[in-house]
């Protein structure tokens, strides 16, 4: 698979099955309670055990306080903490320091301006997302999962030292589209995958990382 897909939010081992065996590179399992896709740490453990070796296990955290971070990390082998919040530089590396895991930091977009601030994270941070921004007005928003685009003109342009991730909005009709405009080669998907939030469907993950084999 020439693009590296991160299926997020699972929540279920039919789920992971099909991520796992579609030739997903990344698993996201999400660790914030108002979200639909977030997990209690057992169904987590026994989630991210059903992850094949080699595969990256991603925790997927907003604004984390230590006692979380400690909960999760000492029941089950998480790769990298995913910080969906607003974590600025100095918590990033704090948290990279004292937990010894690798840190993706996102970064929402709504325009240019939005992009300055993946400078912040570069010296610390070991990939970066960048996401949708749900409008202020947007009712019942979430950090990440709004089944939102941005405009990937933006990400054309542009060059990172550091790997990333394109997410927002992706499904199997325009993740062609999304690769070709933005340049990504590491896509994330959430909401493109599901029947209502927080259900993934098996199908739709096959036919999300089929799409991508093509790309």
């Amino acid at each position: 698979m020439s693009i590296a897909v991160k299926i997020c939010g699972l929540t279920s081992i039919e789920a992971v099955q099909a991520a796992v065996a579609g030739g997903a590179r990344f698993t996201g399992f999400v660790f914030y309670p108002p979200s639909p896709r977030s997990l209690g740490i057992a169904q987590a453990a026994t989630l991210i055990a059903a992850v094949a070796p080699g595969i990256t296990r991603v925790g997927v955290f907003v604004d984390p306080d230590d006692a979380l971070l400690e909960s999760v990390l000492a029941k089950m082998p998480l790769d990298m903490a995913q910080l969906h919040g607003s974590e600025t530089p100095e918590r990033a590396a704090t948290i990279k320091r004292h937990f010894g895991i690798k840190v993706m930091k996102a970064i929402k977009v709504a325009g240019e301006r939005d992009l300055q601030a993946a400078k912040d994270f570069l010296a610390i941070a070991d990939w970066l997302m960048f996401d949708a921004k749900p409008p202020k007005e947007m009712t019942g928003a979430l950090p990440g999962g709004n089944a939102l685009a941005f405009d990937w003109e933006l990400l054309r342009a542009r060059t990172w030292p550091l790997p990333w991730m394109l997410s927002g909005g992706l499904n199997p009709d325009n993740l062609a589209a999304a690769v070709r405009i933005s340049r990504a080669e590491a896509v994330d998907v959430s909401s493109g995958v599901e029947n209502k939030p927080g259900e993934k469907d098996p199908a739709k993950i096959r036919a999300f990382l089929a799409r991508a084999q093509t790309l």
